[in-house]
């Protein structure tokens, strides 16, 4: 398997949906066990989220009956082991360059995602934790109710400290793919081609199921307008709009947009998404904004939008006829300060105004 095709394996899992193979995923969790010198778990538990996993690892370690965690030595050491032996080989250079052509491909992208949901199993873990502590029947004071949210919050963060990220590891997996030292690796490897998050203790691994809905737009980010952008079995989701973490009854909400609406949005983030979701040239129209500038480029709009900075954008026409004979209309997101459709026209390009001379426009 080429480089390229490892890469694209890996991105492949990294976005898997689905239920996982429980058989082999347990084969690989037993697997990586042994190749760490572990004994195997006596058991492997499974959770149909994160957040149901991050709950019942919570408790059994604080039962004790799940052992230490072993994460350290079941992907930590190994992996350190094997990009130490990668490294040596192919050099500082040559690490850089593969990299580059592997693991980096996926970083970012893995990164965002699974920085959100740690975000999430926060939001929904800690402030249940923090509530049922201090429901005793007697009154707490605000420092006492916020020492209590901080200590429930750190003790999720712990526990997703000890999580084994499972198919979100794929950036790391397809940088090692295949090479030389990688097989230390392969236990960890069959449960991320086969499952999501896992938590390795000593007599109990914790295994999640995958994503049964993710949607990513084309920068990779979260983005669904009409439910949760990712969704586990069991309930727990996400939702949000290019990225932006949005509550679920706001998108319930789109659908039913009007620019009054959007005008008494208090939220700046809320109205922005609004406003994309709307469609500024349907907004500009339906509220008779007025342009403020035209030229032989287009039609310069500006829309003023309390506590945002103000919505600029140029109204052009594309001078080749479509099929049907009739002329496409484009909307340019320009930069506030743009005082002309030309200067607006010619930032699109990179260009200051007087520099913009096209030799035909299309």
């Amino acid at each position: 398997m080429t480089t390229a095709e490892a890469t694209h394996t890996w991105r492949a899992v990294a976005s898997a949906t689905g239920a996982a193979d429980r058989a082999a995923a347990e084969a690989g969790v037993r697997l990586a066990y042994r190749l760490a010198g572990l004994p195997e778990p006596e058991s492997v538990v499974w959770a149909d989220s994160p957040r149901e996993g991050a709950a019942l690892a919570a408790r059994l370690t604080a039962e004790g009956t799940a052992g230490r965690s072993v994460r350290e030595t079941v992907r930590t050491r190994p992996w350190a082991a094997a990009r130490r032996r990668l490294l040596d080989r192919l050099g500082p250079d040559g690490w850089a360059e593969h990299w580059a052509l592997t693991g980096a491909q996926l970083w970012d992208g893995l990164v965002m995602l699974t920085e959100r949901i740690r975000t999430g199993l926060v939001e929904e873990l800690a402030g249940p934790a923090a509530i049922s502590n201090q429901a005793n029947g007697t009154p707490v004071d605000a420092e006492t109710a916020a020492k209590g949210a901080a200590a429930a919050e750190q003790a999720v963060r712990l526990t997703l400290l000890d999580a084994v990220l499972g198919q979100h590891d794929a950036a790391w997996l397809a940088a090692f793919d295949g090479q030389e030292g990688g097989e230390a690796l392969a236990g960890i490897a069959a449960v991320a081609r086969t499952a999501g998050w896992w938590w390795p203790y000593e007599r109990t691994a914790i295994v999640c199921e995958r994503p049964a809905e993710l949607h990513l737009d084309e920068a990779g980010r979260l983005d669904r307008g009409d439910g949760p952008a990712l969704a586990f079995p069991g309930g727990f989701a996400l939702y949000a709009w290019r990225g932006m973490p949005v509550p679920p009854e706001f998108l319930r909400e789109l659908t039913e947009l009007t620019p009054r609406r959007i005008r008494e949005e208090e939220n700046a983030e809320l109205r922005r998404v609004m406003l994309e979701h709307y469609g500024y040239d349907r907004y500009l129209k339906e509220s008779e904004a007025a342009p403020v500038q035209r030229d032989e480029t287009g039609v310069l709009w500006r829309l003023e939008l309390e506590g945002d900075e103000p919505q600029v954008m140029v109204e052009v026409v594309n001078s080749t006829p479509e099929p049907d004979g009739t002329h496409r209309t484009y909307w340019l997101r320009v930069p506030p300060r743009t005082r002309t459709a030309r200067e607006g026209v010619a930032w699109t390009f990179g260009l200051k105004e007087a520099e913009y001379t096209p030799m035909r426009q299309t």
